[in-house]
């Protein structure tokens, strides 16, 4: 099960990314871009994630995973069950979703500094 403080500390230590609260939502950007989002109760995240993909995730695990608000549709965007998550997962799913909004060369330089993944 994972929960919030699992994951909150990337928030700070990935290249350019910072968090913030929004209306009292914590949130994950690199520059004005959020990249992960969490319910005001913290036990729904939010995360960047490739449209394309995304159907075939909540699919395969719907008990996890939710396609977005009706208005968040348009973007790379869905929900996870926070309790669902195991922290590692948790963990690669805040990295994935910082990939998609960062230099590929962040990407790479962050993967060479942690080959085996997130802690």
């Amino acid at each position: 099960m994972a929960v919030i403080e699992d994951v909150r500390p990337l928030g700070s230590q990935l290249e350019r990314s910072y968090e913030v609260y929004v209306r009292g939502r914590l949130k994950f950007r690199v520059k004005q871009i959020v990249y992960v989002a969490f319910s005001l109760d913290e036990t729904v995240m939010e995360f960047a994630f490739p449209k394309e993909e995304r159907a075939d995730l909540v699919a395969s695990n719907p008990g996890t995973f939710a396609m977005p608000a009706p208005s968040d549709l348009r973007f790379h965007w869905v929900r996870a069950d926070l309790a669902a998550l195991d922290p590692t997962e948790a963990r690669e799913l805040v990295v994935d979703a910082w990939r998609m909004v960062v230099p590929q060369k962040l990407s790479r330089a962050y993967d060479l500094a942690h080959p085996h993944g997130p802690r």
